[in-house]
């Protein structure tokens, strides 16, 4: 089988396609051939060593996929290979056929299509972690979305308007503007694409301020970090909550008075962790996404579809900072 490999730390092109033997099923494990790969801002860091995990080389990337089982391991009960389903094992998807833990397998129900079974696990289950056990959201508040146009920014803006919240996007293009209306912003905001200055973050935090109004924003979703953070956060409610998933542009420098002074609270999402801590949680989640997703309430924008010998380019699309939704490998 093909598969493409880490093999020492760098960057997408450091990646190699290679022939591999096809992997047979341990005890509990099922064999699946894979069809779809969904990549995630995490796949840039953990080929350069930079993640919170880093996987003992050579190793794939690709933390999500969609496939169909094709065999089962030793002791394996309740699966049937035919089956279509997504996993998670946050890497080594990028190959032709991957064993997995069957009970980290989700049945795909007809009606949704390999892309958006591919784009729903981290980037919504993420989102969906963050706003309602993190941040507990209730209908009726505003929600700020920081780099809205990506994976987690429209799945946290389809899912906060879900919800059931008012939902203000920012974004750093009107083509990503347009894209944040599309799945249900109402309200968007545009900021500068690089890093902000001071006359830009002051700018950036005024336009907040005029949208949220004299309440302010009872969550930001912010997954872009750097100079980007400390103007969401002065735009927060009363006991808002700022909810930290990840940071791109760069680690924020937060002045520790602003919590203070809103009462408010900054919270990390750190949403593998909360997976491995409780699967049957992550189960159920997965199981509402994949009915919202069938539904159509919740609607996977794909940005592009790479073959398997250009999984290196796929990953390195994300640090451009253009792509809207999300991008897929297909095999």
């Amino acid at each position: 089988m093909k598969i493409l490999l880490s093999q020492t730390p760098g960057g997408p092109d450091s990646l190699t396609l290679v022939e591999a033997q096809k992997p047979e099923p341990g005890p509990g494990e099922v064999r699946i051939r894979v069809r779809m790969v969904g990549i995630n801002y995490p796949d840039t860091l953990v080929i350069e060593d930079r993640y919170q995990i880093r996987p003992p080389r050579p190793f794939a990337p690709g933390g999500e996929f969609v496939g169909e089982i094709d065999a089962l391991g030793p002791d394996v009960q309740g699966m049937t290979p035919g089956t279509r389903v997504m996993a998670l094992p946050l890497w080594g998807a990028m190959a032709e056929w991957v064993c997995v833990a069957a009970d980290k397998c989700h049945a795909v129900p007809a009606g949704v299509s390999d892309e958006a079974a591919a784009a729903l696990q981290m980037t919504y289950g993420t989102s969906l972690y963050a706003l309602e056990e993190r941040g507990g959201i209730k209908a009726g508040e505003t929600v700020v979305v920081l780099g809205a146009a990506g994976g987690i920014g429209l799945a946290s803006v389809e899912l906060a308007k879900h919800l059931g919240a008012r939902v203000i996007a920012c974004v750093s293009s009107e083509e990503k503007a347009a894209t944040a209306r599309e799945h249900g912003a109402d309200e968007v905001l545009i900021y500068p694409a690089g890093p902000l200055d001071r006359e830009a973050a002051k700018a950036f935090s005024t336009g907040l301020k005029a949208l949220t109004g004299a309440q302010g924003a009872d969550i930001v979703v912010d997954a872009v970090g750097g100079s980007y953070s400390e103007p969401a956060l002065r735009c927060m409610a009363w006991g808002g909550r700022f909810l930290i998933v990840g940071f791109p542009a760069g680690i924020a420098q937060i002045p520790a008075n602003l919590p203070l002074l809103k009462s408010c609270d900054i919270r990390g999402i750190f949403w593998g962790a909360a997976v491995e801590r409780d699967p049957a949680a992550n189960r159920t989640a997965m199981q509402r996404l994949l009915q919202l997703c069938q539904a159509g309430h919740i609607r996977p924008r794909i940005d592009r579809v790479y073959p398997l010998d250009e999984g290196g380019a796929a990953i390195a699309s994300l640090s451009a900072r253009g792509v809207r939704g999300k991008v897929l490998v297909a095999l």
